[in-house]
């Protein structure tokens, strides 16, 4: 329904305003480049829809501004980072005072023991860790569990996401295992570390298992940025009943899918897995992550890591556990991520995702909307993908950036890499509405002749 030419055009016109209006970041990018590797500190920091990112000067709840006085509503919210909203004031007091007495001693807080104890509750889980980041936790689990099973594979999801893991850069086509195309220069190739299924697919699961030779299922229980690409009915269940009949750990990445209530979708759907990974939002944006065990999986670890290889075996940093992260972790699980924040942030989002399926309705577009909690993407296809192959053959590089742009350039930033909307503790109602308004201005331009 789309014609391509004009989405071209107005490509282009949405490109040239955003030259137009953001002299300053242009300044500031182009000056960089002088000092950072394609004039950013991060290289995905280049992946924004507009030729440059914009360059921010502050942020405050659910809106940010940039260095050229533009203000907008941040559906983005750091990609998950900042779920909790920018400088929530249930954390900021906490956060501050700790930088003023110290951060980092490389021994515990009392913090720390509030922290573990209210995991425990919120995820079902007795035992935990803590990282700095979503990745190292992932990492640490991988090889927490290969120690424990003394198997050589571990098996993951197509398309999966869970953060800068090795074993997870890997991916199928026409059956065939393979590294993912992008992979920057792998240690090894990740067929000789991981198996690869589609999601749902509870046949390649037990056929994949049943040899013995997996370590362990690192999964997300809903994928996630590959849009959102719910487990059909029964297959949670059925992945729970092969691992443990084969004797594979079980690790539930919940990062991104916290969305879904204060325990993330273990917690809304009393899922039991073996270990669980989790961060980004539970820090309020400080650098922090966790990884929980259960009963059984603690009793196997204990005392099978010797004490003076303990801090060079693989598994930890200096700056993990550190004070900062643990006085951010508790001021945003007792203040912020609260039952009721979920309550009212879960209801914005099914606003959010009504509005936008009312313009696809009304335009009569072959397009979806998939929401998990408090996060909502729309996604253009027809029909919701089942696994991770079918997400990425409907990827629309194209489309997806003049709808990203467009949003742009009227005041609000989505997730760069995908339509992807979340919702904090100070949207309003009418953000979600003035999102609803521009996604229609939008269809109505692309569908104009």
């Amino acid at each position: 329904m789309i014609n391509r030419k004009r989405l071209q055009h107005l490509l282009e016109e949405e490109l040239t305003r955003f030259e137009a209006e953001h002299p300053r970041s242009k300044a500031l990018f182009e000056r960089a480049k002088a000092s950072l590797i394609d004039g950013v500190p991060m290289n995905w920091m280049v992946k924004w829809a507009g030729g440059f990112p914009l360059f921010v000067k502050e942020g405050k709840g659910a809106y940010f501004t940039d260095v050229d006085g533009h203000r907008y509503i941040d559906f983005c919210l750091g990609d998950t980072g900042s779920m909790t909203g920018h400088a929530p004031q249930g954390s900021v007091g906490a956060i501050a005072k700790r930088v003023e007495s110290g951060v980092t001693f490389m021994l515990p807080t009392e913090d720390a023991v509030w922290v573990g104890e209210e995991l425990s509750r919120r995820f079902g889980l007795p035992y935990w860790q803590v990282a700095i980041s979503a990745t190292d936790a992932n990492r640490f689990a991988l090889r927490l569990a290969r120690h424990i099973a003394k198997r050589k594979y571990v098996l993951v999801f197509n398309y999966c996401y869970h953060g800068t893991v090795d074993e997870s850069f890997i991916t199928l086509t026409d059956g065939v295992a393979h590294c993912r195309e992008g992979n920057i220069g792998p240690q090894i190739d990740p067929v000789k570390t991981t198996k690869v299924v589609e999601f749902n697919d509870i046949e390649a699961l037990e056929k994949a298992l049943a040899p013995g030779d997996v370590a362990c299922v690192l999964a997300e229980p809903v994928m996630t940025n590959i849009g959102i690409i719910h487990p059909d009915p029964g297959f949670l269940d059925a992945l729970r009943e092969i691992t443990k009949r084969t004797g594979t750990l079980l690790i539930y990445d919940e990062t991104h899918t916290m969305s879904a209530g204060p325990g993330g979708y273990t917690g809304a759907h009393g899922l039991k897995p073996d270990m669980l990974t989790a961060g980004k939002a539970i820090g309020s944006g400080i650098p922090t992550a966790v990884y929980g065990f259960s009963e059984e999986v603690a009793a196997r670890l204990r005392g099978t890591i010797e004490l003076e290889g303990a801090d060079v075996g693989g598994i930890g940093g200096t700056l993990a556990g550190n004070a900062l992260s643990m006085a951010a972790m508790r001021a945003t699980l007792e203040n912020v991520l609260t039952e009721a924040s979920y309550e009212r942030n879960i209801a914005l989002g099914e606003r959010f995702a009504a509005g936008v399926e009312k313009v696809i309705a009304e335009k009569k577009l072959p397009w979806i909307v998939k929401r998990l909690g408090c996060r909502t993407e729309y996604w253009f296809r027809d029909t919701p993908p089942r696994n991770g192959g079918e997400a990425a053959a409907a990827v629309d590089h194209e489309l997806d950036r003049f709808m990203h742009l467009a949003a742009l350039n009227r005041g609000i930033l989505m997730t760069p890499f995908h339509n992807m909307a979340l919702i904090s503790s100070e949207t309003s109602e009418a953000d979600i509405d003035y999102h609803t308004k521009v996604f229609r201005e939008s269809v109505e331009l692309l569908l104009s002749e």
